[in-house]
């Protein structure tokens, strides 16, 4: 790798002549150093190889998205980039799984090799971008090492969905370096890769949207722009260096205004008072440092909780207190770019603008943790060198930390390993969470245990209380819970118990919207709705309410007009209703979105029963060669016919 672009700044702000403290003589040849950090972050993660699609958002973003079933081509990137699906708009994470499904099709192996072939890549690059900015390899090296080996980053990693932060990082390092680039070598060309970075970041996850900020902080230190003394070429006021970075600045702003679109067209927009988001953010803070120093008991959702005023006074003090002395000791300039880092690129996650029903994420911590890493190994590393403390004494309790860090990883990694683990520890660690019972309770029906997935439902929709006011995701909690007992209850053949639950989650989503004042109506909502109608559908057409079923599905498709499904039980209705041609348009609509045996043959029916001979030979021509058992489809469309 070349040699540092800049004349690096040292830890307590004089420049060093290459230097590299207390840590260098842990490993002294750069490839190795390289080959350390690959070999142990796959060594540690490696069994994500084994690990299946995580129930909580992998399904939507990945195995049951029809937009990433079609074949990889400009649909798929005209999609990409017009879509607010899942309220975010990121175009490259959408083409990042567009590939994978296109090369490792619904296979989970493929799809966490490359969240892991990632996290290995920013491993190298923060690396080297310390190394080039600051000059001390050491000290550069256990940086990279903790972020490659602490547990709080297995979320990013082990979740496939979690692939935006992983490449939203990817982008952000590397104009991170390229900014260093840019200052060795001041020019508009420079400039412009470091903006065309940052956007390729912004469009993978906005999260790095502070990004501008994080480059006024690493003009402090380690490239020491700012404050500079007199005669220094590289010098230059804050002002001047604010007016640099305002290009990048408009790019945030672009970037918050689609983000804010993405999230208030989803419904995504949170409704906790701003006293209770403020609160939750200064107490979020301090928790994230005891993930950071202690992290023995993280989880993959931290549910909001009321807090007292005792609480949230002693962590703002902490906050305080910490931003006290890292101003103080203006010498370790270290100390103020780390500290601020960690504050800075946490502010979109911290839940003042509240998104989601967490509050906190490990995943939030990806990028803001290396400025606490920071702080950590310049500040052991500087209080050693300051008592001539020889290498070998910081160097076994370092190796020591690492150690005991990837053994906790490997830990927290097991869970993620089966879906029912993950939420068991979920709900050991909180259980007051319609997410986390909701979540376990889809693990265990995916498990072949739908009687204890039943027991986790019905806690979910003690808990949800009056449809008006819930937010989106608990509104949606709901909604799925009433749909998932209704399903059981009517497989059971409870009809009565199940057109309760299907009544409920209409009721559910009626009374959201009415009483919704802060953001749209939720997608998962209507989805919800649309599929309680066709299932009511189905309920009716089996007890031989033909008006109620036909009312059901009509409905069900005016919220959902591309559902087979819905068009089926339609079709099915008119035909026992004598209502032949209206039947061979329900299926020919059916057969159209869905091309499978069932749906031609159900239309080659129809069709004959309308007297088009021909036409219905041709279908169930097709409909032979789309079959792989054609008897069976048969069964199945008689069934649905004669129900």
């Amino acid at each position: 790798m070349p040699a540092p672009l800049l004349k690096p700044v040292s830890s307590r702000g004089e420049s060093r002549s290459g230097s590299e403290g207390v840590f260098a003589g842990m490993v002294r040849q750069e490839w190795l150093y390289v080959a350390l950090l690959v070999l142990c972050t796959l060594i540690v993660y490696l069994p994500v190889h084994q690990h299946p699609f995580a129930i909580a958002d992998d399904e939507q973003y990945v195995v049951n998205n029809p937009h990433l079933q079609l074949p990889l081509g400009w649909e798929t990137v005209r999609w990409a980039f017009t879509s607010f699906d899942l309220a975010n708009w990121h175009p490259i994470t959408w083409l990042s799984h567009a590939v994978d499904v296109h090369y490792f099709k619904l296979d989970p192996a493929g799809h966490h090799d490359v969240n892991l072939f990632l996290h290995v890549l920013n491993t190298l690059l923060l690396f080297s971008v310390l190394r080039r900015a600051t000059g001390a390899n050491g000290r550069s090296f256990i940086v990279a090492m903790l972020f490659a080996l602490h547990p709080v980053n297995v979320e990013t990693v082990a979740w496939v969905a979690e692939r935006k932060s992983l490449l939203s990082a990817f982008f952000f390092l590397l104009a991170l370096g390229a900014y260093g680039d840019y200052v060795a070598k001041p020019g508009w060309r420079r400039y412009a890769g470091v903006a065309a970075l940052y956007a390729l970041g912004l469009m993978a996850k906005p999260q790095i949207i502070t990004f501008p900020s994080v480059l006024l902080l690493w003009d402090y230190w380690p490239l020491g722009r700012m404050n500079a003394p007199v005669n220094d070429p590289r010098g230059r006021t804050f002002a001047q260096l604010f007016l640099e970075k305002l290009p990048l600045f408009a790019l945030s702003a672009a970037s918050a205004v689609m983000t804010l679109k993405a999230q208030s067209a989803a419904g995504a927009l949170r409704y906790y008072p701003l006293s209770a988001r403020t609160e939750n953010a200064i107490v979020a803070y301090v928790r994230y440092l005891g993930n950071a120093l202690w992290p023995l008991r993280l989880s993959p959702f931290y549910p909001h909780t009321p807090f007292r005023f005792l609480p949230v006074a002693g962590a703002g003090l902490l906050l305080v207190v910490i931003t006290v002395f890292v101003l103080a000791r203006r010498r370790e300039r270290y100390l103020a770019t780390g500290w601020f880092w960690y504050l800075g690129t946490l502010v979109p996650m911290i839940g003042i603008v509240q998104v989601g029903e967490q509050a906190l994420a490990d995943r939030y911590a990806y990028l803001s943790f290396i400025g606490l890493f920071v702080m950590i190994c310049w500040g052991i590393a500087g209080w050693a060198e300051s008592r001539h403390i020889a290498t070998r004494w910081i160097a076994a309790p370092a190796l020591l930390a690492l150690i005991a860090l990837a053994i906790v990883t490997d830990y927290q990694l097991s869970y993620w390993s089966n879906n029912v683990t993950l939420w068991t520890r979920a709900l050991t660690l909180s259980n007051h969470s319609a997410a986390i019972e909701e979540n376990l309770g889809v693990a265990l029906l995916e498990a072949g245990k739908p009687d204890d997935a039943m027991t986790h439902f019905e806690r979910v929709v003690a808990m949800s209380g009056n449809g008006a006011s819930l937010g989106r995701e608990q509104a949606g909690y709901a909604a799925v819970a009433h749909l998932y007992l209704g399903a059981f209850a009517q497989q059971q053949g409870w009809l009565d118990g199940c057109i309760e639950h299907y009544k409920a989650v209409l009721a559910l989503a009626d009374e959201f919207t009415a009483g919704n004042v802060y953001a749209n109506v939720p997608p998962v909502l209507v989805q919800m709705k649309a599929t309680a109608l066709t299932n009511l559908g189905y309920v009716y057409n089996g007890v031989h309410n033909l008006e109620d079923a036909r009312t059901s599905f009509q409905a069900a498709l005016k919220l959902d007009p591309r559902s087979a499904r819905e068009w089926v039980g339609l079709g099915v209705v008119e035909e026992k209703s004598g209502n032949i041609g209206g039947a061979v348009e329900a299926f020919s609509r059916a057969a159209a979105l869905q091309h499978t045996d069932v749906n031609l043959l159900l239309l080659a029916q129809a069709l004959e029963r309308d007297g088009q001979v021909q036409q219905a030979r041709a279908i169930r021509q097709r409909a032979m060669m789309a079959s792989r058992d054609l008897q069976a489809a048969e069964l199945a469309a008689d069934k649905l016919t004669h129900q």
